[in-house]
């Protein structure tokens, strides 16, 4: 998926969450979340995790940086989005957007009827983007447990 921003051009493609770009990403990801939240509403997972069969991890890059990564966790009926982020030189260039619509092409792809995630309560810039992109507010869902720092959102596909 090539991006269409005038301020920039990149691409999003499946990646490795262990290589450098992206695992460097999703650790300044981990590092705001834990200065943000408390231990148990922390829901990250490790780039590790992100390598499991049920996972498919994008990154979004120009043409020799990772600038975002974003993951489609496959469950019973949903796609669930993990680990978005987006490097601080990229915000506002539509990288999340663009990531965020790979997700959701995956998910289209394999059937699934709608995408569910859970996010913290002051990411208000996350909550813009998935607003803008049709996300509505929920219940918790899957495992999760009913959290005071915890948003959880739903699109139907």
């Amino acid at each position: 998926m090539r991006a269409s921003h005038a301020e920039a051009s990149y691409r999003v493609t499946p990646a490795d969450p262990t290589h450098p770009g992206p695992s460097g990403l999703l650790a300044q990801s981990h590092a705001l979340m834990q200065s943000l939240y408390a231990p148990e509403e922390n829901f990250q997972l490790d780039p590790d995790a992100l390598r499991a069969p049920d996972i498919r991890f994008f990154a979004a890059f120009d043409e020799t940086t990772c600038l975002g990564i974003g993951a489609l966790a496959l469950r019973e009926g949903y796609g669930e989005v993990k680990s978005m982020f987006v490097a601080s030189a990229a915000r506002g260039r539509g990288v999340a957007d663009a990531l965020l619509q790979r997700l959701e092409s995956e998910a289209r792809d394999r059937g699934l009827t709608a995408l569910k995630l859970e996010t913290g309560v002051g990411l208000d810039a996350a909550h813009r983007l998935y607003a803008r992109n049709g996300f509505v507010r929920c219940g918790p869902f899957g495992a999760y447990p009913e959290a005071p720092a915890s948003v959880f959102l739903e699109k139907l596909l």
